[in-house]
């Protein structure tokens, strides 16, 4: 009998190409079987945003914070060619021409097949973000969690 394979991802990027590709990898690693977790830190949270306002008491820079990053993984640019929006646009054409799945349907079959997604407590102090903000059924941690995770993955990736 074989050990489980582990493969841990930290989602930095608040890139939707990037988001994406990370949700293919880990859609994919436990498609063969790997437990996988996917920490989002820094940008990467806006992947696991709810795309609606949530009222939440803030102060003004944690409002700022707020207002400035996108809310939910649709809402995401992409890494180049953004051209003032319409690349995000063209990008989820191609997306839906080719049949191909959307970032938010990714992280649903993510949750589906049971990955690990955890946002990073750190980060979320530090942007003002509050857990009502973020999606339902998620895990929180810092960074000790993550290496818990990540000395017993036999893939770790950075994205």
């Amino acid at each position: 009998m074989s050990e489980t394979k582990r493969t841990t991802i930290v989602l930095f990027s608040g890139d939707y190409d990037k988001a994406m590709a990370a949700y293919i990898i880990a859609n994919g690693a436990a498609a063969y079987d790997h437990q996988v977790t996917i920490f989002h830190t820094f940008w990467g949270l806006n992947a696991l945003r709810k795309e609606e306002l949530v009222p939440v008491k803030k102060g003004l820079l944690e409002k700022v914070f707020g207002q400035m990053m996108p809310r939910g993984a649709d809402k995401m640019g992409i890494s180049k060619m953004n051209f003032a929006g319409m690349g995000p646009k063209m990008i989820k054409h191609v997306i839906k021409k080719h049949n191909a799945m959307t970032l938010p349907q990714l992280i649903e079959l993510a949750e589906e097949q049971d990955i690990k997604l955890v946002a990073c407590t750190m980060t979320m102090d530090l942007l003002g973000l509050q857990q009502k903000e973020l999606m339902d059924g998620i895990q929180y941690g810092g960074v000790a969690a993550y290496l818990g995770d990540a000395q017993e993955g036999n893939v770790n990736l950075f994205i």
